[in-house]
């Protein structure tokens, strides 16, 4: 298993080579489409990320000291960015996700291309996975 900034790391090359932010964006659906459902049972306000303007649900589950993410979205580009951040942190121990720096959506510009509600969603995704790893902290 990769950590995680090897994992920011790969995004980073992979964004470099898309030529525009119309293939960036095509990136970044296709990868929505790639998330395993989600099943109805999380999709509800307990699972929903606040601070989202599309719904946003994510569950977890922790076993042997890792975390395993799986969520969900009714926007196509909202389900894009969940399926990357879930990329990045998906299968790894609480210390690893709470420790971790989040270098990678600079470094690929995404904050910059992004609605200020979009990015205030994808923060708030980030801060939710920080928030589950911190709890499960010893």
């Amino acid at each position: 298993m990769k950590d995680i900034q090897s994992i920011q790391e790969d995004f980073v090359q992979d964004f470099s080579l898309l030529e525009d932010w119309t293939q960036r964006y095509e990136y970044i659906i296709d990868l929505g489409k790639t998330l395993p459902k989600i099943d109805d049972l999380y999709k509800t306000d307990e699972y929903r990320i606040k601070g989202c303007q599309s719904q946003v649900w994510l569950h977890h589950r922790y076993e042997n000291n890792i975390l395993y993410f799986s969520a969900d979205s009714d926007a196509i580009i909202t389900k894009g960015l969940i399926a990357l951040v879930i990329a990045v942190f998906n299968e790894q121990s609480p210390e690893a996700i709470a420790k971790a720096e989040v270098n990678f959506i600079a470094k690929i510009g995404l904050g910059e291309h992004l609605s200020p509600t979009r990015a205030n969603g994808l923060n708030s995704m980030i801060q939710k996975i920080k928030h589950i790893a911190a709890n499960h902290l010893a």
